[in-house]
């Protein structure tokens, strides 16, 4: 008896995603750890200096963690109520936050007290920073002003009230001393100079404006609001250089790589998208389990933290090469070990014994093996096989088919059964790699239950369906031929004709005519 060949199943080959140096880059990261804070996560700051610690402000608090402590390592809590923007200085030693009380808070890295407290604005302070120069601050808060403190003497220098709605973000120029951005809800950008009275450039964003980014040169601007990140040239008067409209909701926060090569932006829509800043086209993305609020790159590019809205904070950090090194260095048995004995070929005088080699079937082989077509169809028709790898069981409709035991496999069905073949049906029939078999499988049912129709209001609906799907691949194809067909003409008419007459060839041989495509 010969032995039983299970059913070959057909697959076509599936277009891997494209690996990318960007891939290999951004995937180098461990998995996540989540830290659970008291509130949602506004703001998140790494220190320029090592030994890289970073402060995240939620709630009424500031945490500040070490590089890999899952513990904070130093908390302030002189808030009343909610704490915003808790930002470093640049040389890592003092810390600057808003709060819903109006009041600006500075704080030594060194001691819990704030050394200076700034009053001057009437509602929450959102925006709190330093200015390049180290000695001043800037703020922005919901009274709709911008202002500019002292920090030596604890006094305001000069305050802006241009802004017609509430200042929710900003950012320092790095390369002056005096220039400072706000962005606010009154969907506009101000670049603000300490040493003038007004602002010296507005930039109209289009949508309430929630973070505002200058590149390292401070050449270019890039604001965020709504579902657009928009950059703008500051050194051309802020003429905006190009719209990215990559997220599908409203853009939280922004910030670049170490390299300045690289643009993040984070989102409600729960993921971090990576933009090349040459082709501002998507190099990479996260995703995550909830609404992004904050987000922030530690300057090696080591540590990637995410702040949601649902208080969980959200660490990857970068996997160490050593470790890598070490795998690589760890003594693995020589190839000749595995290869002993391979490469033996027996003698004349040698009795080799082969050893059958047993292959499991699975269940629709089984059933087929045994001639059961009507289980053996069934079989393939559950939902783990047909959801997921249809290819199966359209190959043991076709290996039925060959058999001539297609019909008798598909007759006798109930109502359900009959639901499940023409879903099933109507859904593939369409996919060329299977059509050929799924319109024979569609000709036989409709053959079979003809008698049927109009007894069973859920069976109608499927012919219905089912004749609806191959009305519209009919109606495609013959678009598709349309087109076909014009782009032959347009072919045609491109071909250039040299037509060489008798006349001009002086001699009584046939007409040459010779066609050449350019």
């Amino acid at each position: 008896m010969a032995l039983y060949k299970p059913v070959v199943v057909q697959t076509c080959p599936r277009l891997g995603e494209r690996i990318t140096q960007d891939t290999v880059y951004w995937e180098g990261y461990k998995a996540p750890i989540q830290i659970k804070e008291f509130g949602a996560v506004n703001k998140i700051d790494f220190s320029p200096v090592p030994p890289r610690n970073y402060a995240v402000t939620a709630s009424s608090r500031i945490h500040i963690y070490g590089r890999y402590s899952h513990e904070p390592i130093k908390t302030f809590s002189r808030f009343k109520d909610a704490a915003y923007c808790g930002t470093y200085r640049d040389d890592g030693n003092l810390l600057v936050a808003g709060s819903d009380e109006g009041i600006i808070r500075l704080f030594d890295i060194s001691g819990k007290a704030p050394l200076r407290q700034f009053d001057g604005h009437t509602k929450p302070v959102h925006v709190a920073g330093f200015l390049s120069d180290k000695y001043r601050i800037f703020s922005g808060g919901d009274d709709y002003s911008s202002k500019l403190w002292d920090i030596p003497s604890g006094t305001e220098i000069v305050s802006y009230r241009e802004h017609t709605d509430y200042v929710r973000c900003g950012c320092a120029s790095k390369v002056n001393a005096d220039v400072f951005v706000t962005g606010s809800y009154d969907h506009t950008v101000k670049l603000f100079d300490a040493r003038t009275k007004s602002s010296i450039i507005t930039i109209e964003h289009g949508q309430p404006v929630e973070s505002v980014l200058l590149f390292p040169s401070g050449g270019l601007l890039v604001s965020a609001g709504g579902r657009y990140v928009k950059v703008w040239d500051v050194l051309k008067g802020g003429q905006l250089l190009v719209s990215l409209k990559n997220h599908h909701k409203t853009v939280t926060c922004l910030c670049l790589n170490s390299s300045g090569q690289r643009l993040l932006s984070g989102s409600l829509d729960r993921h971090v998208k990576i933009y090349s800043t040459t082709s501002y086209k998507v190099v990479h993305s996260f995703s995550y389990a909830a609404p992004i609020l904050s987000l922030a790159l530690s300057p090696e590019d080591e540590t990637i933290v995410v702040g949601m809205t649902n208080g969980v904070l959200n660490i990857k950090h970068r996997k160490p090469e050593e470790g890598k090194e070490k795998s690589q260095k760890k003594r693995q048995p020589a190839y000749r070990t595995y290869m002993r004995g391979k490469t033996y070929m027996p003698k004349q005088e040698d009795f080799s014994v082969s050893k059958p080699v047993r292959r499991a079937l699975r269940k629709y082989d089984k059933l087929l093996k045994s001639f059961d077509s009507s289980k053996a169809l069934d079989a393939v028709l559950e939902p783990s096989i047909r959801l997921h790898t249809p290819e199966v069981t359209v190959a043991v409709m076709q290996e039925l088919h060959r058999r001539g035991t297609l019909r008798s496999a598909l007759a006798g069905r109930d109502e359900k059964q009959i639901n499940l073949l023409l879903t099933f049906v109507a859904r593939r029939v369409i996919e060329p790699r299977f059509t050929s078999i799924l319109v024979t499988v569609a000709d036989i049912i409709t053959d079979i239950y003809q008698p049927v129709l109009g007894q069973s209001a859920i069976v109608d609906r499927q012919f219905l369906r089912l004749q609806e799907a191959i009305g519209k691949e009919i109606d495609y194809q013959g678009e598709l031929l349309e087109v076909l067909g014009m782009m032959d003409t347009l072919f045609a008419s491109f071909a250039e004709k040299k037509v060489t007459s008798l006349e001009e060839t002086g001699s009584n041989s046939p007409t040459e005519i010779i066609e050449t495509d350019e």
